[in-house]
């Protein structure tokens, strides 16, 4: 059995319930998420549920894609996420695995793609 232990969030961020500078979807502290560096992010909704799981070379881009997009898996689902954890990744390899290993021990909702548990 190979273990797998996730790094710790360098970066969480909570959606404000009363956001006064908000433009995307109640998030204000998108300026905390690194647009240079490379890492995994996971959306969580109500009661910690983990909603989506992605990795990516530029962490702040991406995830801003997922709230603007049309062709983002959680574009019906935006509303839905509360939290957004960031953890820098810079290896792909190690990016790869991470994202696949929180997907399916996470049981995230959204992710279609490296499901080994339906």
């Amino acid at each position: 059995m190979i273990l797998i232990t996730m790094p710790k969030p360098d970066v969480v961020i909570e959606k404000q319930t009363d956001p006064q500078l908000s433009h995307i979807y109640g998030f204000t502290d998108f300026h905390l998420i690194t647009r240079e560096e490379a890492g995994i992010f996971m959306f969580y909704g109500e009661n910690d549920e983990l909603l989506f799981v992605g990795k990516a070379r530029k962490l702040r881009p991406r995830i801003k894609k997922h709230f603007e997009d049309q062709v983002s898996p959680m574009k019906n689902h935006r509303e839905e996420v509360r939290r957004i954890e960031v953890c820098l990744v810079s290896d792909p390899t190690d990016r790869e695995i991470y994202e696949t290993f929180m997907i399916n021990n996470g049981r995230a909702k959204y992710n279609v793609d490296k499901v080994f548990y339906k």
